[in-house]
C-alpha cells in the first residue's frame, strides 16, 4: 500500500500514535441511480492511496471487464462488491469503505439510489455526521434527490454537501452549477436543511476533489477532501449537550464494587456531579469514573467509562444516567417517525419488541397519524405501513422509559422494533416528543383488587381464550362451558367474534389490520373482566400469533388458558353452518381466514381439543377438568 505519511517509512510507532488519535468522521453518498457515488468514493480511496498493489491491479483488470469508462480506471468496482450491482450497474447494499489522511480517518457508508432500498439508505444513514448528495449535473435535481434529502433531514444529519458531479460533461459551466445551486436551495429551505454547501466536481477525473480544478477558475470554495477534514463532527456537538450514560452493565465483580458502565451518549461527567438515574428519578452523586486504564478527572460524549456512585441506589441495566440540572425526559407513550424495514406489513396494535439503547420494553404502534410519500413529500392516510414506507405515528410502551428527542440525541432519541416471535428487526423509528397523556394519566390506587373480588366469588378470574378456524365449534364450546361454570355457581362472561362486532367492534371490518384491532380491543375488555374476578370465555378465531401473544401478556401469571380447537379446514369447510365458506370459495368474501388469510396454530396451547374425535360435552367436560386441575375452580 502506497504510504499516507512519511512517519510509516521513518517512525511506525509515532505514526501509529498520530493516527490513534485523530478524530472520526463518518459520512453517507446518496443520490439517484448512476449520479457517481461509488466512483466518488473509490477516487477518494485512491487518492487517498489507501489501495494496496493487488487491489489497484485487481480494480484495473475488472474494469476491463465489467468497467464503463473504456481504457480508465472504473472506480465504482471498488465499492460494487455485489456481483449483482457489477452486472446492474447499480448500489444495492450498503457499502463500508475505511480510508483516512493525516488530519483525519473516514468511514464512508456508500448508501443505495433506489427507492426499494429506502431501508438500507436509513442503515448507512443513522450514524452519519455528514451526507455528499450526489447530484449528475447533466439532469439537476431529480425527485430521488429531494426524497434522499428528506431522509437525511429526517435521521437528523446536520451537515450537507451538494456535490454537482459530472462537470466535465457540460464543460464545467458556471450556470449549470449555479441553476442547480439555486434550485436545491428553495427545496432545502422547505424541509429544514441548514448547512448545506456546494462542491461542483467531476469524481471521474478527480476534480475538486484533492486539489482545486483548473478547469473551474470560477469556484472558489473548498476541495471535497479539504471540507471532509474539517467539519464539525457530530461528537464535537454532542459535549456540549447534556450529559447522558444509558447503562450496558451494572459492573459487581466483587463485593466491594458497584459500578455501571456503559458509553457516554452526550456530555461530560465529572466526580462530584450531582446525577438522576431514570425512570426511577434516585439521585446520588459520582464519586469515580473508572476506565481500565485508570480513574478519570472527567469523560465525554463517545468515552466508554464505568462509573461509581456515593449513594447505593437500583440501578438496572437500560436505565439513563443524567444530571440533576438537565434531565432526560420520562414517558410511555409518544409521536414518532417510523421506517418499516420487513416485508409483513406493520400493523397498529400488533405488539412488538422496542429497543432503545440497553433498554427493552413491549411497544404498540396506537394509530398511524400519516404516510409520507417520500418522492412529494404529502401526507397521506395509512391503515398499514409496508415495506421502505415511513409514516409518523403514535407509540405505547408498557412501561416508562427515559428519552430525549432524537433531533436532540440519537442514541437517546433512536429505536428499533422487533418482531417478537422471529427476533428480526422490523422497523426503526424515531423519537419527536411525549404524548400529553402520557404526563397527565396516571394509575389509580383502588382498595378492592382482583384477589379480593376473586375471592368473594370463590374463584380465580382468568381468561378462556377459545381460538380456531371459523366452524370449529368455539362458540359451541365456550356456550357450553359457560353453562357448565353457571351451574356449579360460578361468576362468568362470554365474549363472543359476532356479539361483539354487532355493538364494540361494528367499525371494524376484517382486513389484517382490522383483525389485529378487533383481537387488542377485546384482550382489553378481557382483562377488565378478569380484573373484576370474572372467569371471562372468548370465541374468536384471531388467526395470528402476535395477537394472542399480546392478549396473553395483558394478564396476570396463569390467568390465560388457551384452548385451540383443532378442526381440519375441509371438516369446518363442511359445517359451513353461517355460509360463509362458500361465499369465500366464490370470491365474494374477502380475507377469509383459511381461503385467503392465513391461521397461525398455537404451538403450546394450555389445552387442544380435537373436535373430529369429541363431542360437545366431551371438549366442554375437559375445558372444565383443567380449570379444576389448575385450581381456578374447586374440586
Amino acid at each position: 500500500m502506497a504510504h499516507v505519511s512519511d512517519l510509516i517509512a521513518t517512525d511506525i510507532e509515532q505514526y501509529l500514535k498520530a493516527h490513534e488519535h485523530k478524530s472520526l468522521l463518518r459520512f453517507i453518498t446518496c443520490g439517484s441511480v448512476d449520479d457517481g457515488k461509488s466512483t466518488l468514493i473509490g477516487r477518494l480511496l485512491y487518492e487517498s492511496k489507501m489501495l494496496f498493489e493487488d487491489q489497484l491491479a485487481a480494480v484495473e483488470a475488472d474494469s476491463k471487464k465489467f468497467g464503463t469508462q473504456g481504457d480508465q480506471i472504473d472506480f465504482a468496482l471498488l465499492v460494487d462488491g455485489l456481483a449483482a450491482e457489477r452486472e446492474q450497474g447499480i448500489t444495492i447494499d450498503v457499502a463500508y469503505r475505511f480510508f483516512s489522511t493525516d488530519k483525519r480517518k473516514f468511514i464512508v457508508a456508500d448508501t443505495p439510489g433506489h427507492e426499494q432500498y429506502t431501508r438500507n439508505m436509513v442503515t448507512g444513514a443513522s450514524t452519519a455526521d455528514v451526507a455528499i448528495l450526489m447530484v449528475d449535473a447533466r439532469r439537476g435535481i431529480l425527485t430521488q434527490t429531494r426524497r434522499h434529502s428528506y431522509l437525511v433531514s429526517l435521521l437528523g444529519i446536520r451537515h450537507i454537501v451538494v456535490a454537482i458531479n459530472k462537470m466535465d460533461l457540460v464543460d464545467y459551466s458556471e450556470k449549470v452549477s449555479r441553476d442547480i445551486r439555486e434550485d436545491y436551495t428553495a427545496f432545502a429551505a422547505q424541509i429544514g436543511l441548514e448547512d448545506v454547501s456546494f462542491i461542483p466536481l467531476s469524481a471521474f477525473r478527480g476534480d475538486n476533489i484533492i486539489e482545486p480544478s483548473n478547469a473551474m477558475p470560477w469556484y472558489h470554495g473548498s476541495t471535497l477532501m479539504a471540507y471532509l477534514e474539517t467539519v464539525e463532527i457530530d461528537d464535537a456537538r454532542m459535549q456540549r449537550a447534556p450529559f447522558r450514560l444509558p447503562v450496558q452493565w451494572v459492573n459487581r465483580p466483587n463485593l466491594d464494587f458497584r459500578g455501571f458502565a456503559g458509553q457516554v451518549a452526550s456530555g461530560v461527567i465529572r466526580p462530584g456531579d450531582r446525577i438522576r438515574v431514570q425512570p426511577s428519578g434516585r439521585e446520588s452523586t459520582v464519586a469515580r469514573i473508572v476506565t481500565h486504564g485508570g480513574d478519570l478527572a472527567q469523560a465525554v460524549s463517545g468515552q466508554s467509562v464505568t462509573l461509581t456512585l456515593a449513594d447505593e441506589i437500583d440501578i438496572s441495566r437500560g436505565d439513563v444516567i443524567s444530571t440533576v440540572e438537565a434531565p432526560a425526559e420520562v414517558a410511555d407513550q409518544f409521536e414518532t417517525t417510523l421506517v418499516w424495514m420487513h416485508d409483513e406489513p406493520m400493523l397498529p396494535g400488533r405488539p412488538y419488541l422496542l429497543k432503545i439503547g440497553a433498554k427493552t420494553v413491549t411497544a404498540t404502534i396506537t394509530d398511524i397519524k400519516y404516510q409520507v410519500n417520500v418522492n412529494t413529500l404529502e401526507h397521506v392516510a395509512a391503515k398499514k405501513l409496508e415495506l421502505n414506507a415511513i409514516g409518523v405515528c403514535n407509540l405505547s410502551l408498557d412501561r416508562p422509559i427515559a428519552f430525549d428527542a432524537y433531533r436532540d440525541n440519537r442514541d437517546t432519541g433512536g429505536f428499533i422494533l422487533v418482531d417478537r416471535l422471529s427476533n428480526n428487526t422490523v422497523g426503526a423509528g424515531l423519537l419527536h416528543f411525549a404524548l400529553r397523556r402520557a404526563h397527565n394519566i396516571h394509575v389509580q390506587h383502588v382498595d378492592v383488587d382482583k384477589a379480593a373480588r376473586s375471592a368473594l366469588k370463590h374463584q380465580k378470574s382468568c381468561v378462556l381464550w377459545f381460538t380456531g378456524l371459523s366452524g370449529a365449534g368455539k362458540s359451541s364450546i365456550a356456550n357450553l362451558v359457560e353453562k357448565k361454570l353457571h351451574a356449579l355457581g360460578h361468576h362468568t362472561y362470554l365474549l363472543d367474534g359476532d356479539n361483539v362486532r354487532h355493538g364494540l367492534n361494528k367499525d371494524l371490518g376484517f382486513t389484517d389490520a382490522d383483525r389485529v384491532e378487533n383481537i387488542r380491543r377485546v384482550a382489553e375488555v378481557a382483562r377488565l373482566m378478569v380484573d373484576a374476578g370474572l372467569i371471562v370465555l372468548t370465541a374468536f378465531i384471531s388467526p395470528f400469533k402476535s395477537e394472542r401473544r399480546m392478549a396473553r401478556s395483558l394478564m396476570g401469571e396463569d390467568e390465560f388458558i388457551e384452548i385451540f380447537v383443532d378442526t381440519p379446514l375441509e371438516i369446518a369447510e363442511q359445517r359451513d353452518v353461517k355460509g360463509l365458506y362458500k361465499k369465500a370459495r366464490r370470491g365474494e368474501l374477502k380475507n377469509f381466514t383459511g381461503i385467503d388469510s392465513p391461521y397461525e396454530a398455537p404451538e403450546n396451547p394450555e389445552l387442544q381439543l380435537a373436535t373430529p374425535q369429541l363431542s360437545l360435552d366431551a371438549a366442554a367436560d375437559a375445558v372444565i377438568a383443567t380449570l379444576r386441575l389448575r385450581g381456578v375452580i374447586a374440586d
